[in-house]
């Protein structure tokens, strides 16, 4: 997915304009919304996107301890599908050792041009290396040594560390692609409950709380 970062443009601007007054105004039926979360996800997303927001992939990911210890953090969505939502990070960070614990996560996305959030529960399986291999490969080459050059979560004495451990780096890869760090790759969160908000007048906000069965995927509208 392509995230345009610069200053929105005109047409930006009156389309989230025109994606606002309508959520606010006719709000967020059942009927429109659609028996598919993913379906309708998608269209939000996109939304999103045209409507010039500032990195509108950011999210919210919350975890917790093996003894219910949360904590959160802002993230990028790297990608979706019927499959779930994929991020990626070190694997010897807090959220992984969180996640190797406790498999299960949250996410929350908040667009407050377009007065919409979107909250994701479920399940978390690491990736594939060869996906992560492939992702990795797509990264800017500096962002690909910072992953080599930094410990994540771990203490250090001042930044002059981190900046040499990536200079050390850059020279131990300088004739050659920059590999996959053998502590570094992917996760997917498979949804099983996915929240979608919509702004509203007086506070009568709409929610419709999607809830994964054994026979597909439920709706119910929610008190604000």
């Amino acid at each position: 997915m392509n995230v345009e970062n610069a200053e929105p443009s005109l047409l930006a601007r009156l389309r989230s304009l025109f994606i606002l007054g309508r959520g606010v105004l006719k709000g967020l039926s059942e009927e429109t919304a659609g028996p598919d979360p993913l379906a309708l996800f998608t269209e939000w997303f996109d939304d999103a996107q045209r409507s010039g927001i500032y990195l509108p992939d950011a999210m919210t990911l919350a975890t917790a301890t093996k003894d219910g210890r949360p904590s959160a953090r802002s993230m990028l969505l790297k990608g979706f599908d019927e499959r779930g939502f994929r991020f990626f990070t070190n694997y010897e960070s807090r959220k992984a050792d969180d996640l190797t614990d406790n498999p299960r996560a949250a996410l929350v996305f908040h667009w407050p041009r377009l007065q919409r959030q979107v909250r994701i529960e479920g399940l978390v399986e690491k990736l594939p290396e060869q996906e992560s291999r492939e992702y990795f490969a797509t990264r800017p080459r500096g962002s690909q040594l910072g992953a080599w050059a930094s410990d994540q979560s771990t203490p250090i004495d001042d930044r002059r560390h981190l900046e040499e451990s990536f200079r050390e780096h850059e020279a131990r890869f300088k004739r050659t692609d920059v590999p996959l760090p053998p502590f570094w790759g992917g996760y997917r969160v498979i949804p099983e409950a996915i929240e979608f908000w919509q702004g509203r007048a007086n506070r009568l906000h709409d929610r419709l709380r999607y809830t994964l069965g054994d026979d597909g995927w439920t709706v119910a509208r929610l008190s604000p």
